[in-house]
């Protein structure tokens, strides 16, 4: 056995042995998907309506739940793994991490220096009054 045998995606057509149980194995791995998915979804949606949490956690909660469903998706549906013919979407995925995660950055840092800038509320009040 190699290590590349571990390292299958779910579902995996190259894992598989013949086409029937690729055929129900398919179901069983996007069925499985599904499930996770829908229960992460509805864990969601209770998490942000419910009043158990301290406020400051629930947005905590709710990123960790949304790391969990990409990685659902990723591995169930995309049968994005670390195997060697798997090299360029992982890759890939690290690519598309790196831009969000710049693009929210720089945004966060452009909404700070513009609010660090902006007129305080009742100096304005007083120029519109004024005309």
């Amino acid at each position: 056995m190699t290590d590349t045998q571990y390292d299958r995606a779910p579902g995996d057509a190259s894992a598989l042995s013949d086409v029937e149980e690729g055929t129900s194995s398919g179901v069983l791995v996007y069925t499985i998907g599904l499930f996770l998915a829908v229960i992460l979804t509805g864990i969601s949606f209770w998490v942000a309506n419910t009043s158990l949490f301290w406020a400051g956690g629930i947005s905590l909660g709710l990123t960790v739940l949304a790391i969990a469903q990409m990685g659902v998706h990723l591995v169930f549906f995309l049968h994005v793994t670390t195997g060697p013919d798997n090299t360029n979407n992982v890759m890939a995925l690290a690519f598309g991490v790196l831009i969000v995660a710049l693009v929210v950055v720089g945004s966060l840092l452009i909404m700070a220096d513009l609010n660090d800038n902006m007129m305080p509320a009742a100096e304005l009040m007083n120029l519109q009054m004024q005309h």
